[in-house]
């Protein structure tokens, strides 16, 4: 879901023809919304599992991982990018505002992410 959502979705749908600004920050607003939904079930299914299991220190400490990166983008992360697509929404047409650096904070944690799902699997596989 992170790698089709983050890395597919976002960047090409103001590609699309007829994609204005507004209409692709109202998509991702709604598309990213769920996403975050998802993956708050999910992590709290991995934190139960973790618990339940007894996975060894490794597998614990990838979970943990993951968790807390989410943690971080859905309370500084998440926030900061909101606050930019409001700013971008009430600006005038054709006003340009300076880039948002949370775009790249956003980008670089969900790459730790997916790095620490991908090897929290091949761990939970091979293990």
């Amino acid at each position: 879901m992170v790698l089709a959502i983050s890395f597919l979705e976002a960047p090409l749908k103001f590609r699309a023809p007829g994609v204005t600004i507004p209409i692709g920050l109202g998509i991702g607003r709604l598309v990213f919304r769920a996403l975050n939904l998802a993956e708050i079930v999910l992590a709290a299914g991995v934190v139960v599992a973790v618990v339940v299991g007894q996975p060894g220190v490794a597998v614990t400490v990838l979970a943990a991982v993951a968790v807390v990166v989410l943690i971080g983008q859905l309370g500084a992360v998440r926030p900061a990018l909101n606050r930019r697509t409001d700013r971008v929404l009430a600006a005038p047409e054709g006003a340009e505002l300076p880039r948002s650096r949370a775009h790249f904070v956003y980008i670089a944690t969900e790459t730790v992410k997916v790095l620490v799902l991908l090897a929290l699997g091949i761990l939970t596989v091979a293990g």
